[in-house]
């Protein structure tokens, strides 16, 4: 029952939040602490005694935890849910990042603290439904599931151009899930017409017998749906008014965990069940990763809304994760996952950061500020370290990340490479801009207001360790994820390699017979 209740805390503590504002206005407070701190344990104890066995014993191909249960048999819809290396290290970042989005909130919600709860515990429970799904009706209901409430975090306790900015990520969202359920629903009836075994289940679709053209089709409704969330260009122009006009708890969720839904998709779903489609158009969705890399750094550069600015990063970090994907070998594909963990953590604390000083001068435009340092040195040297993670710094998580994708996506195409690394000059660029203007230029007022308070300073101390940890230490996410990205590689290497395959089958059948 561990992958129940990795669902149910959330559900649970969201609910019981939302009752507990009537008796005490913190109380919402401490039970999603309570919550997530239970949930990070969970997982924390899934590393600690379940992965070490898997990995030391070498049993590739094996779920660490795999639970099924009935739910419409007629159907063929099951609750299947099942977390390997990949899900673990995602489950693990989403209690992580929830922990920060809680407690950023402590002094910025003061309206419906209970209502605003439950919201934020119940989109970090659909998000860890998506990580944990392997039925694909179970997984679109968790997909749904991270919609409605994130459209009222930003509707209700956004700021001035919340409602537009609330619409555009629900429109966005919800088109390219309707254009997902077509597809599964697609692959469901021809799974269903070939072996007359109508089923959602991931595993039984796995392999199903599919034309070139029904591949394309029924990839295009999962990737379409993937890269809005994700976003690559040009499905990303909701994310930038999405993240700019929510409450810092949304923005830290937005940027740490929601993007990761999407990157997670194309590795589960898109990869592993198109693998001919997936290698056709392999190329040029490393041109869209390459497009996204360059082009939200020069937006990011562009802007002086703080919030805006970090935004558009994200479009360049995870256009990374789109090359490392659709480079299509294991050394891209860690660097991938390296890419996911390490920008939902930088990210995350630069949305931290962005809420805490919108909190004290009431102003993101970062063409008033300046000289901020001497006001807020705490708050400027955490600043400063992030801002090195984000271009890239060695020793912190992030170089890891885009320096094993690129060294992966030079074996699939030099070309693509190359630019794409000039991204890196990008990210320099609006790094350093960002600190000179906000904290090292001349003042443009007199500012006065207080530095990071110890709870603040409480949560820096932890992300930078682990930023850190993720730089100069890797191998544990490496590790964790090793088995799921050598099997997802020899999904990728069957389907372009038929012959060979064929071949070998041959070979194989010939030895048996001589036996």
């Amino acid at each position: 029952m561990t992958l129940i209740l990795l669902i149910a805390i959330p559900l649970i503590g969201g609910i019981l939040s939302w009752l507990s504002a009537r008796i005490h206005p913190r109380a919402p407070f401490w039970i999603s602490l309570t919550a997530l701190s239970a949930d990070l344990v969970l997982a924390i104890s899934i590393w600690t005694n379940r992965l070490p066995t898997l990995i030391s014993d070498r049993l590739q191909g094996q779920w660490i935890i795999d639970f099924r249960h009935a739910w419409i048999p007629q159907l063929g819809i099951g609750i299947h849910l099942a977390l390997d290396g990949l899900s673990l290290i995602l489950v693990t970042l989403t209690a992580f990042i929830g922990i920060v989005a809680v407690v950023s909130s402590w002094s910025e919600i003061r309206e419906r603290i209970g209502f605003f709860h439950v919201n934020l515990m119940f989109i970090i429970a659909g998000i860890l439904g998506v990580f944990l799904s392997l039925d694909l009706f179970l997984f679109y209901f968790f997909w749904e599931l991270m919609l409605v409430p994130m459209y009222f975090l930003i509707s209700i306790w956004g700021h001035e151009n919340r409602v537009y900015a609330s619409m555009k990520f629900f429109i966005f969202t919800q088109a390219g899930g309707l254009l997902m359920l077509v597809s599964i629903l697609g692959l469901y009836f021809i799974h269903g017409r070939s072996t007359g075994i109508y089923t959602f289940d991931y595993l039984q679709l796995l392999g199903t017998a599919l034309s070139t053209q029904e591949g394309l089709w029924l990839m295009a409704g999962f990737a379409v749906a993937f890269a809005v969330k994700l976003p690559a260009v040009p499905f990303h122009t909701w994310l930038a008014d999405a993240h700019t006009e929510a409450p810092t708890a949304g923005s830290i969720i937005l940027a740490g965990l929601l993007l990761k839904t999407g990157a997670y998709g194309f590795l589960r779903f898109v990869l592993p069940l198109f693998p001919e489609a997936s290698s056709i158009i392999a190329l040029p969705a490393m041109i869209v990763g390459t497009v996204s890399i360059l082009y939200g750094a020069a937006l990011a550069f562009a802007q002086t809304d703080f919030k805006r600015m970090i935004a558009y990063t994200s479009v360049s970090h995870m256009g990374f994760v789109l090359l490392g994907i659709f480079a299509m070998n294991e050394l891209a594909l860690q660097g991938a996952v390296m890419q996911i963990v390490a920008h939902g953590i930088s990210t995350g604390m630069l949305f931290f950061i962005a809420g805490a000083l919108q909190e004290r001068i009431h102003t993101r435009d970062m063409s008033i500020m300046g000289g901020m340092w001497s006001t807020a040195p705490r708050m400027g040297a955490v600043a400063l370290l992030f801002a090195a993670a984000s271009l890239g710094l060695p020793g912190m998580g992030n170089f890891v990340g885009e320096f094993l994708v690129l060294l992966g996506s030079w074996q699939a195409n030099a070309v693509t490479t190359v630019i794409a690394g000039t991204g890196l000059i990008g990210a320099t660029a609006y790094a350093v801009w960002m600190m000179h203007t906000t904290f090292f230029s001349v003042a443009k007022s007199e500012w006065k207001f207080p530095d990071f308070s110890v709870r603040e300073m409480a949560v820096a101390a932890v992300m930078i360790a682990a930023i850190v940890a993720t730089g100069l230490y890797p191998q544990p996410v490496l590790d964790a994820s090793a088995d799921s990205m050598h099997r997802l590689q020899k999904i990728i290497q069957g389907a372009q390699y038929p012959a060979d395959r064929a071949d070998q089958k041959a070979a194989s059948a010939v030895t048996e017979g001589n036996r």
